[in-house]
């Protein structure tokens, strides 16, 4: 094998290495550490920018209590997905069966529970909006659109921060190595 190759099953897989030099890598995980955080807080505002838009925009209706749980549950979601540290999935003690399984188990179910917001979100829109046939414009139905893209980026937001944060050596700063 050359360097930059590996093997795989059915023929060869060509990795990052063959196509970029590793100094241009190391100098793109480190942009994208750094400006990830920032490009996750703004997707994450965006989503309740959506949902705080349309909640304006029916101000003649008031959107029940109910409506605002699927945004308020994903935003519970990307905080449950961004206690768990990239190094706790990778490493495993031979001695504590446990400590391995304990954050994919977080993990899993955080994501359960993120495609439950989606769901409920969905469910929001067809039973409240798309089923109305009080409502007549496309500005009455626009809360339940708000309400999948508020999900969809907050939910996206999570995802893109806990990609983009730097391992680190050091525990004390909780795996944000860029801060």
């Amino acid at each position: 094998m050359g360097k930059g190759r590996s093997a795989a099953c059915c023929g060869e897989a060509w990795t990052a290495d063959y196509f970029c030099s590793p100094a241009t890598l190391d100098l793109l995980r480190q942009q994208a550490s750094r400006h990830g955080v920032l490009l996750a807080g703004a997707v994450f505002a965006a989503g309740w920018w959506c949902w705080v838009d349309a909640c304006v925009l029916a101000t003649p209706h008031t959107i029940p209590f109910q409506q605002y749980l699927p945004g308020i549950l994903a935003t519970l979601c990307i905080c449950m997905i961004n206690v768990i540290r990239r190094e706790e999935l990778q490493e495993s003690d031979p001695f504590d069966d446990a400590g391995f399984c304990r954050p994919r188990a977080w993990l899993f179910l955080s994501y359960c529970m993120s495609f439950g917001s989606i769901v409920g979100a969905v469910w929001v829109m067809i039973e409240h909006y798309a089923n109305n046939e009080e409502l007549t414009s496309a500005a009455e139905k626009w809360p339940g659109v708000a309400g999948i893209f508020q999900v969809v980026l907050v939910l996206a937001s999570g995802l893109l921060l806990f990609v983009s944060r730097a391992p680190s050596e050091d525990a004390a700063d909780m795996g944000y190595g860029s801060f």
